[in-house]
């Protein structure tokens, strides 16, 4: 589930590698604001939402769009998790690596992820302010129309957290998989 509760404690990392040679990283940014404290009720409320969101799609499919939507919208916090969740549910690394390149690397995935991932990036750009025809086409040849409109939901709801994450500044690495369910 893509619950974001803030996580405020900054760090520095410091990496020692094998040939004892020390490598200092960026430090790390603080979050910008804690949103979910200081809106608990438009917290939970999106926390059902991802639930009822969430029912009747396959789990790796769904891990699949997240990282993807969230991969569009430079949300780190969110490629963070729902990478950690996809792993541990059994994705492989080869497929998430490929995600941000799909299209150039169909092969790895299925006929309905693709029209998934296709779907998921044209609701989540909207540039020509609508999803094309055959877009949403190729998904109803893969969806029945109950998951179809789960799917758009699940769409829906990863650019909404992508939106609290990329505007509150939220830090990646902290997230342990499963840690909000």
């Amino acid at each position: 589930m893509t619950t974001h509760p803030d996580d405020t404690t900054p760090t520095t990392t410091t990496r020692t590698t094998t040939t004892t040679t020390t490598v200092e990283y960026a430090p790390e940014r603080p979050a910008r604001l804690e949103w979910a404290k200081h809106a608990p009720d438009v917290y939970k409320a999106m926390v059902r939402l991802e639930t009822a969101a969430r029912q009747g799609l396959d789990p790796t499919l769904y891990e699949l769009v997240k990282i993807r939507a969230s991969q569009i919208n430079h949300c780190a916090f969110c490629i963070d998790m729902h990478t950690k969740d996809a792993l541990a549910k059994g994705e492989s690394v080869e497929r998430i690596m490929q995600l941000s390149a799909w299209d150039e690397s169909r092969h790895f995935y299925t006929a309905k992820e693709v029209a998934a991932l296709e779907l998921t990036e044209a609701v989540t750009v909207l540039t020509d302010g609508f999803v094309p025809d055959e877009v949403y086409e190729r998904a109803a040849e893969h969806f029945e129309e109950a998951e179809l409109a789960q799917l758009i939901a699940a769409i829906t709801v990863i650019n909404a957290w992508n939106r609290f994450g990329v505007t509150c500044r939220m830090t990646p690495g902290h997230y342990r998989p499963g840690q909000y369910k």
